[in-house]
C-alpha cells in the first residue's frame, strides 16, 4: 500500500510545487489536492463536512491543473494529481486538451481524481442541473476519453456533441490517465467506476472493507479484471492501526490529510507523517 499526502492548497498556504518537492524528497508516492472553480456567497449547499461554517479554504482554492503542472516540473517519481476534480464544470474538448497536456508535462504521473460535485450553487452558476450531473459527468469523460485514444474522435451525446475531430497531445497514459471517482459507496457509483474509470477514491475511506467486494463484483459484470482495482483513501488522518486495516481491506494507496496552512505549519506535519513511509 503506497502513502501520499493530500492538502487544499490555496493562495495562502504552502506552493503546490515545493509541497511537491518536499513530499516527493521524504518517499511519499502521491500528492493531491481538491479543485473549486469559486464559491458562491448565498452558501444554501450545506458544507460537506457537516459543520456549520464552510472552512476558509474553499473560498481561496487554487486551481488544481495549473498548480500540478508547475509541481510537474520540479518533481520527477511523484504522482501528481486531483482530489477531486469538478468534470461537469469544464468544456469537456478545451479540459481534454488541458488534462493531456498536464499528462505530457508530468511524465505520465497524472491521476484524474473526480467527482460529482456537492455545491449546488456553484454547479448552478456553471449552467449545471444539479440532479443530472452524474450523467453529465459520465458523458464529458467518455468524450475526453474518444479525444485521448482515438486519432480521429467525434462523440455524439445529450449533453456532448462533436465531429470527427483531431485533437492533440495525447496523454502518455494510454487509453486514459488513471482515473478515480470519488463518492459514497453504491451500485451507481461502482458501476460507473467499472464502466470508464480504473477506481475509488473514498473520502476517509469509512466502510472499505464491506463495500469494496460490490465493486470488484461490478469490474466482474463489466467483464474487467477486479485485481486491477485502484483504491485511494483520502484525507486520511493516520495512526498505525488504520493503515493496517487499510491495508488488509485491499486499499492501494491512502494519502494522509495536510494542514491548509503555510510552509511552517505543514513542513512539521510532513516529517511526521515521513515515520509511516
Amino acid at each position: 500500500m503506497r502513502i501520499g499526502v493530500t492538502l487544499h492548497a490555496t493562495d495562502l498556504s504552502i506552493s503546490v510545487p515545493e509541497l511537491a518537492r518536499e513530499a516527493e524528497s521524504r518517499g511519499f508516492a502521491s500528492l493531491y489536492i481538491p479543485e473549486h472553480t469559486h464559491i458562491p456567497v448565498s452558501r444554501r449547499t450545506p458544507p460537506p463536512t457537516g459543520e456549520e461554517t464552510l472552512a476558509n479554504e474553499y473560498l481561496r482554492s487554487v486551481d488544481p491543473y495549473i498548480a500540478l503542472a508547475a509541481a510537474s516540473t520540479c518533481t520527477e517519481r511523484i504522482r501528481l494529481g486531483t482530489g477531486i476534480g469538478l468534470v461537469a464544470q469544464h468544456d469537456p474538448i478545451t479540459f481534454a486538451k488541458q488534462i493531456a497536456t498536464l499528462d505530457q508535462l508530468c511524465d505520465g504521473r497524472f491521476v484524474f481524481g473526480i467527482g460529482y460535485g456537492w455545491n449546488v450553487e456553484e454547479m448552478e452558476n456553471h449552467g449545471i442541473d444539479a440532479k443530472r450531473r452524474r450523467a453529465l459527468v459520465r458523458e464529458k469523460v467518455l468524450a475526453m476519453q474518444a479525444l485521448w485514444s482515438q486519432e480521429v474522435a467525434s462523440f455524439e451525446g445529450e449533453f456532448v456533441r462533436f465531429e470527427d475531430s483531431w485533437q492533440w497531445p495525447k496523454p502518455i497514459q494510454q487509453p486514459r490517465p488513471q482515473t478515480l471517482i470519488g463518492g459514497a459507496a453504491g451500485p451507481k457509483l461502482f458501476a460507473h467506476i467499472a464502466e470508464y474509470a480504473d477506481g475509488w477514491m473514498p473520502i476517509g475511506g469509512a466502510g472499505l472493507r464491506e463495500n469494496l467486494p460490490q465493486l470488484r463484483a461490478a469490474f466482474e459484470r463489466a467483464g474487467r479484471d477486479p485485481a486491477t482495482i485502484a483504491v485511494v483513501a483520502l484525507g486520511v488522518l493516520p495512526d498505525p492501526e488504520k493503515l493496517a486495516y487499510y491495508q488488509e481491506s485491499g486499499v492501494t494507496e491512502v494519502a494522509l490529510r495536510l494542514p491548509s496552512a503555510t510552509r511552517d505549519a505543514v513542513l512539521p506535519v510532513l516529517d511526521e507523517f515521513a515515520r509511516l513511509v
